[in-house]
């Protein structure tokens, strides 16, 4: 939900983001987060709260050390805005425990690399196609890709909630779901149909203050 970095982006700011080059907004709000940290975050909190719409990054390890997305691609079209609040559903899961870490284990196999690149062009075309079951897919596809990659993403003896099982669970019922980051945080689940207990989603079109 990028709670942290909206805290830094108010502070820089205020309520209002200057009217500047958001690529340099982006930079500028990244290093104030990040100043000190041994371990610091990645770009993609700080491109949601600038950016407006729905945007997709495309990121290379050769292109300023893989920090910043080498393009991003954006939609601000009213009609997929709403049909994209319409079909995404929020669950609350549970926050990541003091101490968790979710780079304990790591299998970085290549083939396995590509396939979550993948995911990312299938999601935004899904999104674009306002095609709900090949969203689900893309949701479903990521998640096995975390697994492999990295499985402390979603095991940890940190964590306190049972990830995998919540996650099949709607992944059987619905679409597709996928959680908003390691260790869970919130469950989305693409569905045409109501997800009882979940948060309804509001997209940006235009550029706004900074979204509370």
């Amino acid at each position: 939900m990028g709670t942290s970095t909206r805290k830094v982006a108010v502070r820089l700011w205020q309520n209002q983001l200057p009217d500047r080059d958001p690529a340099l907004l982006v930079r500028e709000l990244y290093f104030a987060e990040n100043q000190g940290k041994s371990e610091p975050s990645g770009s993609q909190d700080m491109i949601g709260i600038i950016y407006p719409g729905i945007s997709r990054l495309d990121y290379d390890a050769s292109y300023e050390a893989g920090i910043f997305p080498v393009k991003i691609e954006s939609t601000n079209d009213p009609a997929v805005a709403a049909w994209l609040e319409h079909v995404l559903y929020l669950l609350p899961v549970n926050q990541r425990p003091l101490g968790y870490n979710p780079l304990g284990l790591k299998y970085l196999d290549e083939s396995w690399i590509q396939r979550l690149g993948d995911t990312g062009d299938a999601c935004f075309q899904a999104i674009l196609g306002k095609d709900t079951n090949r969203l689900g897919a893309s949701f479903n596809e990521c998640m096995r890709c975390w697994e492999i990659l990295l499985p402390h993403t979603v095991t940890h003896p940190s964590l306190h909630a049972d990830l995998i099982p919540l996650l099949n669970f709607y992944q059987s019922r619905y679409a597709g779901a996928m959680y908003s980051g390691c260790g869970g945080g919130y469950l989305i689940v693409a569905s045409e149909n109501m997800v009882p207990g979940a948060l309804r989603i509001k997209v940006r079109t235009e550029k706004p203050g900074i979204p509370q």
